[in-house]
């Protein structure tokens, strides 16, 4: 029986089951619930009990739900956005994470939630990260087993969210080159993008597709291979190999397999990173500074998660099911970030991660 989480554009347009609607009520006790968290409370030391999120929950858990089990992919509009300032709607994002899972470091800094926004950085280098830029991006995978993406402002031009199946995306190149297929289940280097924790390498070697049973996950990001095959030591692709990572990409990008949207403001669009891939387009900013884009990032591992492919352990650190893994710990993964990490695995009844 085919997946919920292979589908076409087409199919993600006419049946928008994946798509959750939060209403005035809803909006009214998300902001009851941010407003009595404890005032100046670092991030890191709150947790789900402090925000009761009321009957928005059910319909937030419908949608993560969708994204764990379904689709792969789902979207959650309408959160309060009106007379919020940046922080106060960073703190519900964050508040909502805590609901979801146990979120996961992205970056050198070792932040665990990311301003998505034009920091000037340049995409294609060794060192650049899409999140920080105005660039296009490639179609890819994040390093955690949920994404969520919400919208704060969105830009003056461009910018669209664009999602694709891997699974859909997988037969068809098993149908249209299927002498190619067995070079998606080779490793290749992943670059870290000089992001590497101490004791980690800077490359990752893993698939772009491997599976437990009969289920199938994905890694994917041309850009992080690309540059991979910069860094001293990293042999090149042979040509078959290089020919099927281009056939798949062009395949992924497809209008009939990559489904387009706008995010607006109060938008969450929340993805499966093992069976989804993401993208946006470029985009060009408001002259004034408090309307440029700007989304957060929360990368989340949830308490009901499947266990993930051997090839997974060098990126995720841990590949058994309801673990926390997955992220970038980068150079600042000290106590606070361990004993968060514990205290909020506790509360969602997962083990101690190591």
């Amino acid at each position: 029986m085919q997946s919920a989480a292979q589908w076409s554009a087409k199919e993600l347009e006419s049946d928008q089951r994946w798509i959750f609607d939060l209403t005035d009520t809803h909006r009214d006790e998300l902001l009851a619930a941010i407003g009595h968290a404890p005032q100046g409370a670092d991030l890191l030391s709150l947790r789900g009990q402090d925000f009761d999120l009321g009957s928005a929950w059910p319909v937030i858990r419908a949608a993560v739900d969708e994204v764990k089990f379904g689709r792969g992919v789902a979207l959650l509009r309408g959160l309060p956005r009106d007379g919020l300032d940046e922080k106060s709607f960073e703190l519900m994002s964050w508040a909502i994470g805590l609901h979801v899972g146990v979120a996961r470091p992205q970056g050198n800094a070792t932040q665990y939630i990311s301003a998505v926004r034009d920091a000037g950085t340049t995409y294609r280098s060794g060192k650049g990260r899409g999140y920080s830029s105005n660039a296009e991006l490639d179609f890819h995978t994040d390093s955690a087993d949920i994404v969520f993406l919400s919208c704060y402002n969105r830009a003056a031009s461009g910018g669209m969210s664009i999602t694709t199946s891997t699974l859909a995306a997988y037969e068809q190149m098993a149908a249209e080159h299927p002498h190619l297929l067995d070079w998606l289940h080779t490793p290749i280097h992943f670059s870290r993008q000089g992001e590497e924790a101490p004791d980690e390498n800077p490359t990752c070697l893993q698939p772009v597709y491997g599976r437990v049973g009969e289920q199938l996950f994905c890694r994917w990001n041309w850009n992080r291979v690309n540059t991979a095959l910069q860094i001293p030591g990293v042999a090149p692709l042979a040509d078959a190999h290089r020919e099927a990572l281009v056939k798949y990409d062009e395949i992924v990008r497809r209008p009939a397999l990559a489904h387009n949207m706008w995010m607006n403001p109060g938008d969450v669009l929340m993805v499966n990173s093992h069976v989804t891939l993401h993208s946006r387009t470029e985009f060009v900013d408001d002259p004034q500074p408090e309307r440029k884009r700007l989304m957060y990032r929360l990368w989340l591992a949830p308490p009901d998660s499947s266990r993930l492919p051997d090839a997974w352990r060098e990126l995720y650190r841990s590949i058994d099911a309801g673990t926390v893994r997955g992220g970038i710990r980068g150079r600042n993964h000290g106590d606070a970030c361990k004993a968060y990490e514990s205290q909020q695995a506790a509360e969602l009844g997962m083990p101690s991660p190591t």
